[in-house]
C-alpha cells in the first residue's frame, strides 16, 4: 500500500499524518509506503513545524527528519491512496490531478472517521499547542481506522 498525506504547507497536518500512520504500519508489520505534500511551495525543503515534531514527539513519534514537499503530477499514479486533510486541498487536488490519471484515489482523511460529513482537520498553524493536540488526535484516530481496515483482526 502506497499512502500520500496532504495539507497546505506540509509543515504542520500532512507530516504528522505521515507520521502517525509509519509508526502504526511498522507496529502491525505492514510494509507501507507512506508520504506526505504540500498543494503550496512556499515552505518546500523545511522541516515540520516544531509544535508538530513536539505534539508527535509525546507519543514517541519522530517527524524531525522529514522535509516538506510540494505535490507532483506523477503522485498521482505513484500512490495507491492520497489523503487530503482539509476539503479545500481536496479541491486543490482534484484540480491538479492530470486528466489521464486515475490510480489514485482521492478523499478527506477524515472521511474513514466521518464518511460523507466533509469534515477537515483543523489547521493547527495559528493556533497553540492545544490546537495541535487537537489535529494530531483526530489524525492519529482516522490513522488508527486505516490500519483497521488493512489488518485483519484475531
Amino acid at each position: 500500500m502506497k499512502i500520500l498525506f496532504v495539507c497546505l504547507g506540509n509543515i504542520c497536518r500532512s507530516p504528522m499524518a505521515e507520521g502517525v500512520l509509519r509508526h502504526l504500519a511498522e507496529q502491525n508489520d505492514l510494509n507501507w509506503k507512506i508520504d506526505s505534500a504540500g498543494t503550496e511551495y512556499y515552505h518546500v525543503g523545511e522541516r515540520p513545524d516544531r509544535r508538530a515534531i513536539a505534539q508527535c514527539l509525546k507519543y514517541n513519534i519522530d517527524i524531525s527528519s522529514q522535509r516538506a514537499r510540494q505535490i507532483r503530477a506523477r503522485d498521482f499514479e505513484k500512490f495507491d491512496l492520497i489523503y487530503a486533510l482539509a476539503d479545500d486541498v481536496l479541491d486543490e487536488l482534484h484540480s491538479l490531478r492530470p486528466p489521464q490519471s486515475n490510480h489514485s484515489s482521492l478523499s478527506l482523511l477524515l472521511d474513514v472517521l466521518y464518511p460523507g460529513k466533509n469534515r477537515s482537520v483543523p489547521d493547527p498553524w495559528y493556533g497553540d499547542e492545544k490546537d495541535f493536540s487537537i489535529a494530531f488526535d483526530l489524525i492519529y484516530e482516522a490513522c488508527q481506522a486505516i490500519i483497521s481496515r488493512h489488518v485483519s483482526l484475531p
